[in-house]
């Protein structure tokens, strides 16, 4: 067994065993007094953590940059002057 498999295995017990020892309710203000379990609070906060590390976590989408869309950008890129013309209108 690899270590990473011994560790997953060990978090999930400790998360099982605080989780089974927290099943009691308590008394919680959601826009009124409410009765709610420890373990829906501790699923509702782990659920929003997750939620709002995913969206930041997300690389930003940025547009394609085609040089087809940039016409002008075809004359800024230097041109390489170790490759013959024909080799650079190939590439091209």
């Amino acid at each position: 067994m690899s270590a990473k498999s011994i560790f997953i295995i060990v978090l999930t017990v400790l998360l099982t065993v605080i989780l089974m020892n927290n099943n009691e309710e308590m008394s919680f203000w959601i826009f009124g007094e409410a009765k709610v379990p420890k373990l829906g609070v501790f699923a509702g906060v782990f659920f929003a953590g997750w939620l709002i590390g995913f969206l930041m976590g997300r690389p930003k989408s940025t547009p394609k940059n085609d040089v087809e869309d940039y016409p002008e950008a075809e004359e800024i890129r230097p041109k390489n002057t170790l490759l013959s013309q024909e080799d650079q209108d190939y590439i091209s």
